[in-house]
């Protein structure tokens, strides 16, 4: 049976804590502008800010399940920014150069990614030699992902193993990485 309604915020919400992968692609191209900016503001600094927003979503979507429907979610989402950009402050102020190993718990990490998205469909289906070109359009940080999930075919987990960072960070990226290679595809060309 087909919704003919379109779905609201609090079905994303409870849909992206049964782990359905659009309501996450969902919440983060609704609410990613809303915490950048209020990140860029805090920072002054695009990478900062943009580090911040990804670590913040990372952490939101690894945490849905704690999420009280009583609160304004995009609040949520900033409170959980602050926090981050907080503790990266305190890091900095302590100057600690320790590095901690966390257990990564796969079962903890419900962003499915078996579904190919419009995005996925569209990069697809672009001529290699043009699609290079539209990647590199792309910050650094963003072809990276991009070239390690997409031509050497790595999984996420090989990702964050590759590049050191948690796992849904790896997740966030490149779904933001591909919204964005989408955008760039879809400009009209002059």
């Amino acid at each position: 049976m087909k919704k003919e309604h379109r779905i609201s915020l609090e079905e994303h919400i409870g849909n992206a804590k049964e782990g359905k992968q659009t309501s996450f692609n969902y919440l983060l191209d609704t609410f990613w502008n809303d915490v950048y900016n209020f990140q860029l503001k805090r920072t002054e600094n695009e990478y900062e800010a943009e580090d911040i927003t990804i670590q913040s979503f990372s952490r939101a979507f690894d945490k849905i399940n704690t999420f009280n429907e009583e609160y304004n979610f995009k609040t949520w989402l900033i409170q959980i920014s602050k926090n981050i950009h907080i503790d990266l402050l305190r890091k900095k102020n302590a100057s600690i150069q320790s590095k901690t190993t966390t257990q990564v718990d796969d079962s903890v990490y419900k962003i499915a990614d078996d579904n190919p998205t419009p995005e996925d469909k569209l990069i697809t289906e672009q001529n290699l030699a043009q699609l290079l070109r539209y990647i590199k359009q792309l910050k650094p940080h963003y072809q990276q992902v991009i070239n390690l999930r997409y031509f050497q075919e790595l999984s996420y987990k090989e990702i964050a193993e590759n590049l050191n960072e948690p796992i849904n960070n790896i997740k966030v990226k490149l779904l933001r990485a591909k919204k964005l290679l989408a955008e760039i595809i879809n400009t009209p060309k002059t």
